[in-house]
């Protein structure tokens, strides 16, 4: 069995390597480097940036810990680009490794679809390979979202694309959209001595999580002069020689060096030939897929940014899993209902399931319909011996009792996150994930609170 992945980003390497460990032949056609947006325009370059952003606090913090720093910490933003491009190096080469070692063809080229069984892979220098296939896997990923309204030209007005590639840090920036990307990319640029301004057309940022999430993260941006502007949309945005003039829907105006444009990425399924094999299309530029990523042509599939699900790449791997598995004949599904998300910034938000806003737009009624325990971080030993007082964690369990969502906020909130995670797939009990020993002195233990929470009995809330 020979299977063809186009795409080479976290769910179409990971699927090429997974498929060949399961004994199918497989090419893996890639147009830049292997690891995709998540790896060289996304997930890890911005980590690499956080990272400066965390040491740089570190630094600055060390006198409450009683260290003594002579000196001030400043920024060398040349070197934190070239750790960050050196991160992303070693990574592509470990992916590259990793393809030579389970024997995966990797084709550094444009893959395009000129029949069911047929890809064309066009080479950087114009040259042209055929490879005839059993089974496609489209992992074509995604492209920032660029409305002609913002004039982007890619050196005024730039995407996270371009950001990520500055050997220096603005004097001043405007962030359009307060989302993930706005307020990772934001965060670390104003610890860097950029002069930030979000702007977002919803009423909060991160409007995707509950409203105090949003107030701890907002608070947080205040504290470190960031400005921000929600509930207002933009009107206008001039680039000039060496600026960029914006106007918002209010009539206020705002100027800045640069202008970054964050509100989204959109699929990217461009000249690949779909249209060509006649794959059907379905909301928002996705390709359509039934519930085992099957598209409307037996033997081929699709995954990740280019379908409705969410744009993560944890998602990407997941699907490209099952895509396979499919493939070899296991009729497996993706569940949907305990998809993990997190924001880096600090502190950092996380999510997973069903979260309190999406009940009450819902309808649902609050300790008939559902019930939160809560608990602040500042209440553990852990937090205080730490230092990272700021957050807390929120659980949503339903009438059963049963785990349907949980939000953290804190540090470390990323990886507290799983423990819930598990619990919304598995349909958990609260009662039953209490019944675990959570280990002290842990910033978990703020899970194991707010589960007693629920049931009134947490005895470190006050």
């Amino acid at each position: 069995m020979k299977i063809t992945v186009i795409g080479g980003g976290p769910g179409g390497y990971e699927a090429a390597i997974y498929a060949a460990k399961c004994g199918a032949e497989v090419v893996l056609v890639e147009k830049d480097k292997v690891g995709g947006t998540c790896l060289n325009r996304g997930c890890i370059p911005t980590k690499a940036f956080l990272a400066s952003y965390e040491a740089k606090e570190a630094v600055e913090k060390a006198g409450d810990f009683g260290i003594t720093v002579n000196g001030e910490a400043a920024v060398d933003y040349p070197a934190i680009l070239a750790r960050k491009n050196k991160v992303m190096e070693s990574l592509v080469k470990g992916i590259g490794f990793l393809c030579k070692q389970n024997n995966v063809m990797l084709l550094n080229g444009f893959g395009k679809l000129l029949d069911a069984h047929t890809v064309e892979v066009t080479m950087e220098d114009g040259s042209k390979e055929t490879v005839n296939t059993d089974y496609v896997i489209l992992a074509t990923g995604s492209v920032p979202v660029c409305p002609p309204v913002f004039k982007v030209d890619r050196k005024r007005v730039i995407t996270s694309d371009e950001i990520l590639d500055f050997d220096f840090a603005p004097k001043s920036l405007i962030i359009v959209g307060g989302g993930v990307i706005g307020c990772e990319i934001g965060q670390f640029l104003s610890k860097m001595g950029t002069n930030v301004t979000i702007v977002e057309a919803l009423p909060r940022l991160m409007a995707t999580m509950d409203e105090d999430v949003s107030k701890q993260i907002s608070r947080q941006f205040k504290k470190e002069k960031i400005t921000m502007v929600t509930g207002d949309g933009i009107a206008e945005v001039n680039p000039a020689e060496d600026h960029v003039d914006v106007k918002l829907a209010s009539g206020k105006e705002l100027s800045a060096d640069y202008v970054l444009v964050a509100i989204g990425r959109a699929p990217f399924t461009a000249g690949a030939g779909l249209d060509t094999v006649g794959i059907e299309m379905g909301e928002k530029g996705t390709v359509k897929v039934n519930e085992y990523l099957q598209t409307n042509i037996d033997n081929i599939y699709a995954i990740g940014d280019i379908v409705l699900s969410a744009q993560l790449a944890h998602v990407a791997s997941k699907e490209g899993f099952i895509a396979v598995d499919n493939i070899f004949g296991k009729k497996k599904a993706v569940t949907y209902h305990a998809v993990p998300g997190c924001v880096f910034t600090n502190p950092q938000l996380a999510s997973v399931g069903k979260l309190e806003w999406q009940l009450e737009k819902e309808g649902k009624e609050k300790d008939k319909d559902y019930r939160c325990g809560t608990f602040d971080l500042k209440g553990l030993g852990k937090a205080q011996a730490s230092g990272h007082l700021s957050g807390f964690v929120k659980v949503v369990v339903d009438a059963d009792d049963v785990i349907i969502g949980a939000e953290i906020v804190g540090a470390g909130a990323s990886d507290m996150l799983q423990v819930l995670t598990t619990a919304v797939q598995l349909r958990l009990t609260a009662a039953q994930v209490e019944e675990s020993i959570f280990p002290h002195p842990t910033m978990c233990e703020a899970i194991l609170e707010a589960l007693h929470d629920i049931h009134g009995m947490s005895v470190n809330k006050a």
